[in-house]
């Protein structure tokens, strides 16, 4: 009972007002969370609402296409990040509050992506002393072996192959795995925590998807208690055990609390391979649509990083996220309250004509591709941005090198989540497989 009356206050209610509004007055932010045509085809949302000017005032919220917008609230002091519940009416909040099963949740404190200054700047900062961009330079070589040792696998399967699940996302899960100290036996077990718990980021959820979402959660969060505990017992030279010496090592006042270490931890885990697999499937699916770009880059393999930052660009793995007015602000002629919700539409900012010319055009040599946002920006700019290029670059380029001749088998299915933006099946036929490169 308990589930189900904090489903109804999160969820529940939300997903029966947003299906009304979707039917009664097509308002935005309803459509977003309740109409299957805007999951299907966020591109086609976004150009739609853009034309009403660079910020949308909707029933509950203001939505945001616009880079310059986007941007610049992303960057912002005059805003901060949302956290799971906080745009609810005050009634529902509390409740909210009330049947909060303890859990850690990405999107509530103490997770990095729902925090602000000084606790944001302490947790950062502790975690890039040891997530550094030489150290993830360093995992280039570890992310090629991982490559070529998954297409080997696949070398002896016929027929019809799943990409999404035999290659797309067990890359991701076993080189975080690597660089995170996971055994090999427990990374299929977070590889589904991982799945259950996609939608979490979402509002709206159907009671099935919140059982999934709550079990997916709970089990991650029991698993990586003793796999913490197992590291601080026994550390290793991966970067998890680095993360708990280090908190150990700071001054007290820099410090992590277990929860915090724990909610940290836990993000820099399961970030270090959702949103990936949606990058590897997203770039498989585009470029078997536009053969061309695969002839391109097989007579020029120097373009391969411009093709991910195109991919990032065009089908953003990460679709959406969302900003509270610390203080009343205006924002390109629009006044925004205190308190105010601004729903950051990272996807549509993404095809801004403003600053991409031809914004749907899928076009690996454009030259200002690296200007998207599916990275986020400010001081919650990705942490893992340089981990998820490199996996990205050398994931589509060893695969499409080994299997030149791959061809769709199917349509395959979207995930069925409007935050994450990706393929949960992508059935491929291989074709003749090429030697690994030396």
């Amino acid at each position: 009972m308990r589930h189900r009356i904090r489903w109804l206050a999160l969820h529940g209610i939300v997903r029966t007002l947003s299906a009304i509004g979707t039917r009664r007055g097509g308002d935005p932010q309803a459509r977003l969370i309740a109409d299957p045509a805007v999951r299907a085809d966020p591109a086609a949302f976004a150009d739609e609402l853009r034309v009403r000017g660079p910020v949308v005032r909707c029933r509950a919220v203001y939505m945001t296409f616009d880079h310059a917008v986007a941007n610049e609230i992303l960057r912002s002091d005059d805003f901060r990040v949302s956290a799971l519940g906080a745009g609810l009416p005050t009634p529902l909040r509390w409740i909210n509050e009330k049947t909060d099963p303890g859990l850690l949740h990405p999107i509530e404190p103490p997770s990095l992506l729902s925090i602000e200054p000084p606790d944001h700047t302490r947790c950062r900062k502790l975690v890039s002393s040891v997530f550094t961009t030489r150290a993830v330079t360093a995992l280039r070589d570890r992310v090629q072996h991982t490559a070529d040792e998954l297409l080997d696998q696949l070398e002896s399967r016929s027929g019809v192959v799943d990409v999404v699940a035999e290659y797309c996302s067990q890359l991701p899960v076993a080189v975080i795995s690597d660089i995170l100290g996971v055994p090999e036996s427990d990374r299929q077990q977070i590889l589904r925590f991982g799945e259950l718990a996609a939608p979490s980021l979402d509002i709206g959820l159907s009671w099935r998807q919140y059982q999934q979402v709550h079990e997916g959660i709970a089990g991650f969060n029991a698993w990586l208690g003793e796999h913490l505990e197992y590291l601080r017992r026994h550390p290793g030279d991966d970067l998890m055990s680095q993360l708990i010496q280090a908190s150990h090592a700071s001054e007290e006042s820099a410090r992590l609390s277990d929860r915090e270490l724990q909610a940290t931890a836990g993000l820099v885990l399961a970030a270090g391979f959702e949103t990936t697999v949606n990058l590897l499937g997203n770039g498989i699916r585009m470029l078997l649509d536009t053969p061309e770009h695969l002839d391109t880059l097989a007579a020029r393999p120097e373009l391969w990083p411009s093709a991910v930052e195109e991919i990032l660009r065009l089908d953003s793995p990460v679709q959406m996220s969302a900003r509270f007015a610390r203080r009343d602000v205006e924002i390109a002629g629009t006044r925004i309250g205190r308190g105010e919700l601004v729903v950051i539409h990272l996807a549509g900012a993404n095809r801004d004509p403003q600053v991409f010319t031809d914004p749907h055009r899928f076009d690996i040599e454009r030259d200002n591709a690296g200007k998207h946002l599916s990275f986020s920006g400010g001081r919650h700019f990705c942490l893992g941005a340089a981990l998820a290029r490199a996996e990205g670059e050398v994931g589509l380029r060893t695969f499409f090198e080994r299997y030149p001749g791959a061809r769709l088998a199917g349509e395959g299915h979207r995930r069925d989540t409007r935050v994450l933006r990706g393929w949960s099946t992508l059935p491929i036929t291989l074709g003749t497989a090429r030697a690994a490169l030396a």
